[in-house]
């Protein structure tokens, strides 16, 4: 009888081709839903666990003609199944007159003493495992990987919807998810080949994709690489789990007990080795957690299989389901190596169940060990071309014997069925509206119009502010691109345009030569660490609504010329000669300054010469034109310095000057608490300038909130020719919020924010000085904070913002509220 019952809580799904599919709810006899009840085939080892809503979905390729239904204080329901495919069962269970006192079964709120899991779990942390490949000198293996997305939760509506007209054939290839119970129909796949080489002693490991085929469109590898980063690698031994920029607590991790449930459920061998069987849930809701169980070995304490199903409240937005299953194979008593990993997730606009969505699938298999064969130190600096032509026109009979796993009847399909579909105009009108909607430009021939985005703006020069633009696109691996814009202010009455272009002249090395030309209305006080992008241009510049004035704007008319190369990867040399004339742009506004014969002059002519050098560690691309699309965008830390030399006398210049800048960002992720980025900015001008070539700190008129600017400054409150700056972000991700009722189920999550700076002003600033801003430099570090509520409507973030100190201001923002719009995880 214990032994039966033990079994009852196994949930470990099988991915093959069911015979009998059962779906429903289980209920307690007051019609609330039984969370983590235990459910599985009569007189099988087969079953699953019921989710927070108490819903399941079961699958076996086997027959069977019942279920066992179980759950701590409810008696044990034996419910028939009649037909092969049962759908939406309802299932009450009925409480128990008295305990079971013959079984030792863990269910609810598991005890944190006399628990024998935990002293398992205990064992597993004194013998962490490092991934095995890490125990040798040198190792290499092969891997093949399987990208899947599928249009789920098919019905007769949407199978009729008018949108599909003229496409019925593709609903030849629907099937049922083993995993959700939903179906499914495949619409693009990826698989590559990769051999991948590591050095321990070199901390050095090179992947050379050997093979890549997918379906769909051409040009695909940015769709691929972005559902790569999506699926980020990860180790089931580390304490958080780090996927969708979100840290899931992991059910082997040292903070585990304080946060799941675990049940020892049974032993058994497993591939020869005698294991146990641990279950586990989530001890509260709306916290980043998984339900699933594990097979641990009980000598080596290595874990052999374990599956994954995030928590249905976890907050997490856009994602329905999260389901992960890994296989190790244990090869003696210190070394274990992962053979395969499959993830599963279910991205939907609603959570709630019969809502449609996508699955993305990523099935990664690994073989072929080999260990402790040196490669030359050179073998690992060499950098490849994973966008040969022959890596994705490999022939068939390439992936009949690389292939590692067989691809279903379905998956087959997908490649046939897009080819034809891709050929019907009324699929190519739905994918052309997607993608101007995911790009900001709309394609017409070679040349894509926008960004459609910034057609509207706003200032007190220029007022209402129409503006319009393009750019070449044959591909988007153009070795060379153009792009031009034009605008016209309906105050001022006056035209704008700007022109670059830019040509990639060595691949290897990414050698680009670029300029252009920019004549426009700017603010130039939104930022400390500029760039000399010619097309560049700030939000505060043309923002529809700001919080007072926003006249502080300047005509600017810039050139640029200059080349870049990428000696190793990520690291960034630039060389940029610039020309630029400013004057002010409105009657309130001056940028006047005493020149050496004491006149006062009202613009400035300044051509410059600028080295910089920018490192950005572990950022992701894709492509190999000149223009390259960041993958991993806010992943990645960003080091910047740049040295800046200002000419007199040459091409009108009218002053000589050096200036310093760098800027170093840098996000961290918190464990269970949330992600922090933080920012430090430093910079010097050595030389006397007038206003239009000092440092104002960043204000922000506007009504958004823009990180490494000051909220609660107007713009050019305070000016500096030496600054330190400091900005801190800080979300948390819904920890906090999750444990208050009322606000756990609306899934918000908590910011908080720091921004301080000290900056000094010059003497001899301060005496050119004829425009009508006094200069102040915040000498006593000026310091603001906010806290703030995001994920509103899971788009919106609204930060409250407060002024720390020099309150005496003349019309100083003690306090203000900024918003953002952004989809995220």
């Amino acid at each position: 009888m214990r032994k039966f019952l033990l079994l009852l809580l196994l949930s470990t799904p099988l991915l093959i081709l069911g015979q009998t599919k059962v779906s429903g709810i289980v209920n307690d006899e007051y019609g609330d839903p039984v969370a983590f009840a235990n459910v599985i085939f009569k007189d099988s080892n087969e079953g699953t666990i019921t989710n927070e809503d108490g819903r399941f979905y079961l699958e076996s390729n086997e027959s069977f003609d019942a279920l066992w239904v179980s759950f701590v204080g409810y008696e044990l329901t034996t419910v028939p199944l009649s037909k092969k495919i049962t759908y939406d069962l309802s299932i009450v269970l009925k409480e128990e007159a008295s305990a079971l006192d013959e079984v030792v079964v863990y269910s609810g709120k598991t005890s944190k003493k006399d628990n024998p899991a935990l002293v398992i779990l205990r064992k597993i942390w004194e013998n962490r495992r490092e991934n095995g490949v890490k125990k040798f000198k040198q190792y290499e293996y092969d891997k093949y990987e399987k990208l899947e997305f599928d249009l789920n939760t098919i019905d007769s509506g949407l199978i009729k919807s008018k949108v599909f007209k003229g496409m019925e054939f593709v609903w030849e290839q629907i099937d049922t998810s083993k995993i959700t119970g939903n179906s499914y129909l495949p619409i693009f796949i990826n698989e590559a080949i990769s051999k991948v080489y590591g050095d321990n002693l070199l901390k050095g490991e090179k992947e050379i994709l050997e093979g890549n085929k997918n379906s769909g469109f051409e040009n695909n590898q940015t769709l691929i690489a972005f559902i790569k980063d999506l699926y980020k690698e990860y180790d089931v031994y580390d304490n958080y789990m780090k996927f969708f920029d979100k840290a899931f607590t992991s059910p082997l991790s040292k903070t585990g007990i304080d946060v799941y449930n675990y049940v020892l459920l049974d032993s058994a061998y497993r591939d020869n080795k005698w294991c146990y069987n641990i279950v586990y849930y989530p001890r509260r809701k709306n916290e980043l957690t998984f339900k699933g169980d594990f097979w641990v070995n009980d000598t080596t304490w290595a874990i052999k299989e374990i599956n994954l199903q995030a928590s249905k409240s976890a907050n997490l937005n856009w994602v329905r389901e999260v389901y992960i299953e890994q296989e190790f194979d244990v090869l003696n008593d210190s070394i274990f190596l992962i053979t395969r990993d499959y993830f599963l997730s279910d991205f939907s606009l609603k959570k709630k169940e019969g809502a449609r969505g996508i699955y993305g699938k990523r099935t990664t298999l690994y073989d072929n060990y080999e260990f402790d064969k040196q490669k030359d130190k050179k073998f690992y600096g060499e950098q490849t071309d994973p966008y040969a032509y022959e890596i994705y026109n490999r022939p068939d009979d390439f992936w009949e014997q690389k292939r590692m796993e067989s691809l279903s009847k379905d998956e087959k399909g997908v490649y046939k069925m897009l080819d034809t579909l891709k050929e019907i105009p009324r699929f190519k009108s739905l994918y052309n509206i997607a993608a101007t909607l995911a790009s900001g430009y709309y394609e017409v021939g070679n040349i894509d119009v926008g960004p459609v985005f910034s057609v509207f703006g706003f200032n007190e020069a220029e007022g209402l502010r129409i503006r319009l633009g393009g750019r070449t696109y044959f591909s988007q691996n153009d070795p060379w691109r153009l792009e031009v814009f034009g605008a016209y202010g309906f105050r001022d009455e006056r035209f704008k345009y700007g022109i670059s272009g830019k040509w990639l002249l060595d691949r290897k090395s990414r050698l680009t030569i670029f300029g252009g030309n920019r004549k426009d209305v700017e603010q130039t006080g939104a930022s400390l660490t500029n760039s000399n992008d010619v097309l560049g241009r700030s939000l505060a510049s043309s923002a529809l609504i700001t919080v007072g004035a926003n006249d502080r704007l300047m005509n600017l008319n810039l050139s640029t010329l200059g080349f870049s190369v990428e000696p190793a990867k990520n690291l960034l040399f630039r060389v940029t000669g610039s020309y630029r004339t400013l004057r002010s742009a409105t009657d309130t506004f001056s940028i006047d300054y005493i020149d050496e014969n004491g006149d006062i002059q009202s613009e400035i002519s300044q051509p410059e010469i600028r080295f910089t050098l920018g490192y950005t560690p572990k950022r992701k691309t894709s492509g190999y034109g000149v223009e390259r699309t960041i993958i991993n965008d806010g992943d990645f830390a960003s080091f910047f310095a740049g040295y800046t030399y200002g000419m007199k006398d040459i091409l009108g210049g009218d002053f000589e000057y050096s200036k310093l800048q760098a800027l170093y960002t840098q996000p961290w992720n918190i464990g269970g608490i949330g992600r922090l980025w933080s920012t430090v900015e430093v910079g010097k001008i050595f030389d006397p300038v007038p206003l239009g070539l000092l440092s104002p700190v960043p204000g922000n008129q506007t009504l958004f909130s823009i990180y490494n600017t000051f909220s609660n400054l107007d713009f050019y409150e305070f000016v500096t020719d030496t600054y330190t700056s400091l900005h801190l972000r800080h979300n948390f991700g819904g920890r906090i919020f999750s444990r208050i009722p009322l606000l756990r189920d609306l899934d918000l999550r908590e910011i908080v924010g720091f921004r301080a700076i000290y900056g000094s002003i010059s003497d001899e600033n301060i005496a050119i000085n004829a425009s009508n801003i006094v200069y102040q430099a915040p000498e006593d570090i000026y310091w603001e904070w906010s806290v703030g509520v995001g994920n509103i409507f899971r788009v919106f973030r609204l930060d409250f913002n407060f002024r720390g100190n020099y309150l005496g201001n003349p019309d100083a923002r003690k306090f203000g509220i900024t918003g953002e719009f952004g989809f995220s995880f």
